[in-house]
């Protein structure tokens, strides 16, 4: 077989495997908001340099945690889970430099502490508007008096 035979058969083979990976995605994210709740959610995973280290992803509400994937991953486990009464909104910002390309357009960042860690997130601001009342709501007999005692 001829060289050129062989370099279009290799051709074909990847233009296959990155439309079934395409696919792969889309029914993915189709199965991951069928539950409904899911929102446009980008999440700094490095913050050792200024601007950088953002990942997007989608967020999606089940129950009292908040639960994160990555955009491209074919995982139908999330990334990363955040439970709402471990959270403590610190205030928002808008991107700046560098996060203005790595972001979707128009997402504001979020500021928030998870113990004693600082942790930024991204989001459209009606997801924000979601997110903060997610954050505030909380079941009955919620202790809303605990981070003031400490």
């Amino acid at each position: 077989m001829p060289l050129w035979q062989w370099v279009v058969d290799i051709v074909v083979v990847l233009l296959v495997v990155l439309v079934l990976y395409g696919l792969a995605l889309v029914v993915r994210r189709r199965l991951l908001s069928r539950e409904g709740g899911t929102f446009e959610l980008s999440y700094r995973a490095r913050s050792s340099r200024i601007g950088r280290g953002w990942v997007l992803g989608l967020g999606r509400y089940a129950g009292d945690e908040l639960q994160w994937f990555r955009i491209f991953s074919l995982s139908p486990r999330p990334g990363r889970v955040w439970k709402r009464s471990g959270l403590s909104f610190e205030g928002r910002r808008e991107p700046v430099g560098h996060e203005e390309l790595a972001l979707y357009a128009e997402h504001v960042i979020v500021v928030l502490r998870e113990g004693q860690v600082d942790l930024e997130l991204a989001l459209g601001p009606a997801s924000l508007v979601g997110f903060q009342s997610w954050l505030e709501s909380a079941p009955p007999g919620t202790d809303w008096d605990r981070d003031r005692l400490r």
